[in-house]
């Protein structure tokens, strides 16, 4: 409960820092492009339930569909990779090989493979999560001394019992890493993809909203987009502090 409330007074003192910030600049510049919080937080409430609420829904959904595309697919072939060093010889020089790409550079090749649609944003932010899950849960799954599977050896411990009282804890708290890591790119590239072939999405109303020069109300979305990144990482957070109390 303390550390609870000392990550919630964080998250208050943070916020309260930047509005800080943001009014100074508003006030020091003077411009329209840069209104003051009070505006912009008014603007909010006035638009949110008719506009902005089913935009942040396809994007939250967009996040939600690629981080558990990605985690079924990554988690098994991290521990596959991590247990098995002859399935690590043959599939870390694939990984090596097209983890390096640039994702982004890959939206022309899905969308044409895909369409313009749902599935091409989808797919992209399941690329940039995907391979991070691997190689995170890989190394953390290597790092564990041998010694550790010595005792359940000897009682002849089956493949899951090890994964269940070994490796799947040991290698938690990296995986809940690769996936914060990750997850800040998945929605800055996001951003970028919903500006194309669609009509609903935090990218597509901050850009539609900048076109029509209503400055109100594309800060209303920069906002909100912040917000749900404020809310996916407290996810994780809670996620990491409910299943690695060890670690505290």
């Amino acid at each position: 409960m303390r550390k609870s409330k000392l990550v919630l007074r964080s998250y208050v003192l943070g916020a309260v820092f930047l509005l800080l910030f943001w009014w100074a600049v508003a006030l020091l510049v003077e411009l329209p492009i840069i209104p003051t919080p009070d505006k912009v937080f008014t603007k909010l409430g006035h638009v949110f339930v008719s506009a902005i609420a089913i935009h942040s829904a396809y994007s939250l959904w967009r996040i939600a569909a690629g981080l558990g595309l990605a985690v079924l697919i990554g988690y098994p072939l991290g521990l596959v990779m991590g247990y098995f060093k002859q399935a690590d010889r043959l599939l870390a020089p694939l990984v090596y090989l097209t983890y390096p790409i640039p994702k982004i550079a890959l939206l022309p090749i899905l969308m044409l493979l895909t369409g313009v649609g749902e599935w091409s944003k989808i797919l992209m932010i399941f690329l940039i999560i995907v391979f991070q899950v691997v190689i995170a849960l890989r190394d953390g799954i290597r790092a564990i001394p041998e010694e550790t599977y010595y005792p359940l050896y000897s009682l002849g411990a089956s493949f899951w019992q090890l994964f269940r009282h070994v490796i799947f804890p040991a290698s938690l708290p990296k995986f809940l890493t690769a996936v914060r890591v990750a997850m800040a790119t998945a929605v800055s590239v996001l951003f970028f993809t919903e500006t194309f072939g669609t009509q609903y999405g935090m990218g597509y109303y901050i850009m539609d909203a900048w076109l029509r020069v209503n400055y109100l109300e594309m800060y209303a979305g920069i906002v909100v987009l912040s917000l749900l990144g404020l809310l996916l990482f407290g996810m994780l957070d809670l996620l990491e502090y409910m299943t690695c109390r060890w670690q505290k």
